[in-house]
This record gives structure tokens, C-alpha cells and sequence, in this order.
């Protein structure tokens, strides 16, 4: 799950990771309210949508609008509270469709010094945390890693012991943080830290992260993400939940018990575990195919749910196939053939679909679908199915 960046700096100033004031607003009014209640003559306006690279992004039909403004007046940030609110801001991460900016953040400005990037993720690999750091603030980290990775420095912890200092001692000699500077780094960073392993955060990301004319530290940016299966233990954190930054689709999906993901191609999937989810997904690619999502309806779905399924893949408007495989383990053969005749006289199947049952009482299965009035074609295993439907979708 996701969140805005004021929402995310909201939760640090109460995990003691240091941010400027902000105040967010929906409207040129209450961001120019919100600029003479802060109080300064500087202030910068956010745009507030879920993806990365704002600052370079711009406002589709404008591309002299930017999705981050610096502004010294309560008139320039009423001119960048219109030119963002309601618009589609277009951004490295959004790709071309870009995404509605609804809320803008209204921050404090600051003596910016120096500009740094951190983030914290799960190395898998390594099964630890681990702190990245890098003097190159405000670029895009995939475009540092690229073109000079010996300017990204990792530190992994231990998650119940958490940063240590000699770890941040290391950190700022790398870094050429000294002197109050470090004194702040011994603070701020142990404490990002600690957040994302509370949080049970996938990413907290800070870029740029900046040292202040004062040699404070501050996050200035706030990127963050908690893994979906611990938000039981963070039942708060749904609040923050914005819905209409989220596919309509995947929502629908996640609300159905389904494990969906909207792609953009022309094959709809329908399978049953995630694995034979991917394998499924490949060798469509691998005939020539594009599948238009990734779905799994799990092993213990019931005929309501894969009917649910059928309902989201049809109401892709790219969908110009099915294909439905599946290993029958715990979901016999036979709820998904109940399931897949009910949909059909529930809503209808208008594009070619393609079936390939296996597993338990899987004769039941297809004999049920032989006997319905449901226009099947049938595979005898998964490279037949794929054929099929490539050829089927067009």
C-alpha cells in the first residue's frame, strides 16, 4: 500500500525523523491559506499522486507546468495550486497516461545546503534491511545505479537491533558528513530505520534528504510503501489509503479476495496459484501473445469468487481472449467449471475462451463444460492452450 507524501511525513514527525511544516489542500484557496499560515516567504507546492519524479514531471497539455513549484508569493502559489489541482501530471514513473493531481502539499521552504538520497528496502538476498545512502540527491536512484553505482553505499541491520553507530559512522565518512552534520546523521538515521521496520514498510525513501545551512538534517521527501500482508498488525495506516490513486480493477479484486494485476495486453488470465499465474503469463508471451493481466484466484476459491474474476477480466475493454488454467488441487476441476458456466450466464462471454482443466476430478470438469451451452475450446495442456488462444485473441 501506498502513500502521499504529506501522509508519509505525518507519520515520520511522530517516529522522530525530522520534516519541514506543511499543510496540505485541496484547492488554490486553501493552499494560498496555507501559505500565510506557515508564515514564510518561501514555500514550495507538491503535487500530491503516487509516483516518484515529480519535481522533472509536467502537466500534460502544459508542459511548462511543473509538479513541484517554488514560490515567494501568495499569488504564485494560487497560479500553481490551479495549474496542478484537477490536471494530469505525467512523470518517469506515471508513464504517458499520467495521474490526476486532487491534492497539492503546501511546505516550508529551507536553507538547502546539501541534497542526499536514502532509502531503506528488504534485500531478499541478504534476508536483512538495508540502508542506501548517496551524495546524488535528487536524482532518480535506478538513473545512479546506472550510470555510477560507486556513488550508492549500502549498510544492512538487523532488524531487532536496528542501525548501529559504528554503521553511522561509516555512513558519514562516505559521505563526507562531518562535524554538527554527523551529530544530526546520528539521529536521523537509525530513526528511518527504526520506521521501516515498525511500519513493516516494503520502501521508505527520502529524495532528497538535505543537510541545511544549520547542518540539520531533513527529510524532504517522503516515499513510502508497507508490505499489504502486515497491515493487520497497522489497522491505522488504512486511513491513509487513497483510493482513487488505485487501478478500479485491482481494488475490485483485493475487495473479492483475488489476487489481480491490470498488464496491457489483449489476453485475460485465470488461473489458480501464482506460479502457474507467471508460467501461464510467459509462455503467452512466448507464442506471441500479450496477457492483459495477472490473476489468481487462489486454491481454496469458491464459484462467487471465480465468477468475480471473470466479471473484472470482461470489463477490460483491451480483453480479446481467456485463457483459464488450471491445476486442480484444493479448487476442484469442477468449481471452476460451476463457476466459469455461471459467469457465463450471468454476464455472457463475447471473446473466444480457451480452457485447460487438470488435477481433481477433472472429468467431471470438462464433461460439465461439454455438456453447457458455453462455447469452450478446449486444450490438452498449458503450450496447447497458449496457441490457441494467441491465435484465437488475434
Amino acid at each position: 500500500m501506498k502513500i502521499h507524501e504529506y501522509q508519509g511525513k505525518e507519520l515520520f514527525r511522530q517516529a522522530g525523523v525530522p520534516v519541514l511544516e506543511g499543510i496540505v489542500a485541496s484547492s488554490a484557496g486553501e493552499a494560498v491559506a496555507a501559505y500565510e499560515k506557515l508564515g514564510g516567504k518561501i514555500a514550495v507546492v507538491k503535487s500530491q499522486i503516487h509516483a516518484g519524479g515529480r519535481g522533472k514531471g509536467t502537466v500534460k497539455d502544459n508542459p511548462d507546468q511543473r509538479g513541484v513549484v517554488v514560490c515567494k508569493s501568495a499569488d504564485e502559489v494560487k497560479a500553481a495550486a490551479e495549474g496542478l489541482l484537477g490536471k494530469t501530471l505525467v512523470t518517469i514513473q506515471t508513464g504517458e497516461e499520467g495521474k490526476t493531481v486532487n491534492k497539492v502539499f503546501v511546505e516550508a521552504g529551507c536553507d538547502i545546503a546539501r541534497e542526499l538520497y536514502l532509502g531503506v528496502v528488504l534485500d531478499r538476498a541478504a534476508a536483512k534491511p538495508v540502508l542506501m545512502v548517496s551524495t546524488e540527491g535528487g536524482v532518480e536512484i535506478e538513473t545512479v545505479a546506472e550510470e555510477t553505482p560507486e556513488l550508492i553505499f549500502k549498510e544492512h541491520f538487523d532488524p531487532a537491533i536496528g542501525l548501529e553507530a559504528f554503521q553511522v559512522r561509516k555512513i558519514c565518512k562516505k559521505m563526507g558528513i562531518s562535524g554538527a552534520a554527523a551529530k544530526a546523521a546520528f539521529k536521523f538515521l537509525p530513526a528511518m530505520c527504526r520506521f521501516f521496520v515498525d511500519y513493516d514498510c516494503e520502501m521508505a525513501e527520502v529524495n532528497p534528504l538535505v543537510i541545511t545551512g544549520d547542518d540539520q538534517m531533513i527529510a524532504l521527501d517522503a516515499k513510502i510503501s508497507f508490505d499489504g500482508n502486515a497491515l493487520f498488525r497497522h489497522k491505522n495506516l488504512l486511513e491513509y489509503r487513497d483510493l482513487t490513486e488505485e487501478e478500479p480493477s485491482e481494488v475490485r479484486a483485493n475487495d473479492a479476495g483475488l489476487s489481480y494485476v491490470k498488464l496491457d495486453g489483449n489476453i485475460g488470465c485465470l488461473v489458480n496459484g501464482a506460479g502457474l499465474a507467471m508460467s501461464t503469463m510467459d509462455i503467452i508471451k512466448y507464442h506471441g501473445g500479450e496477457p492483459a493481466n495477472f490473476l489468481d484466484v487462489g486454491g481454496s476459491a469458491s464459484a462467487e469468487q471465480v465468477a468475480e474474476a471473470f466479471e473484472i477480466i470482461l470489463s477490460d475493454p483491451n480483453c480479446k481472449g481467456i485463457l483459464v488454467n488450471i491445476f486442480g488441487g484444493i479448487a476442484r476441476c469442477t468449481t471452476i467449471a460451476g463457476a466459469l458456466i455461471e459467469a457465463s450466464k450471468k454476464i455472457g462471454f463475447d471473446v473466444p475462451l480457451v480452457v485447460r482443466l487438470e488435477g481433481t476430478e477433472v472429468e467431471e470438469g470438462r464433461k460439465m463444460l461439454e455438456e453447457s451451452d458455453v462455447a469452450v475450446i478446449n486444450a490438452v495442456d498449458i503450450t496447447d492452450a497458449a496457441k490457441k488462444i494467441v491465435e484465437a485473441a488475434g
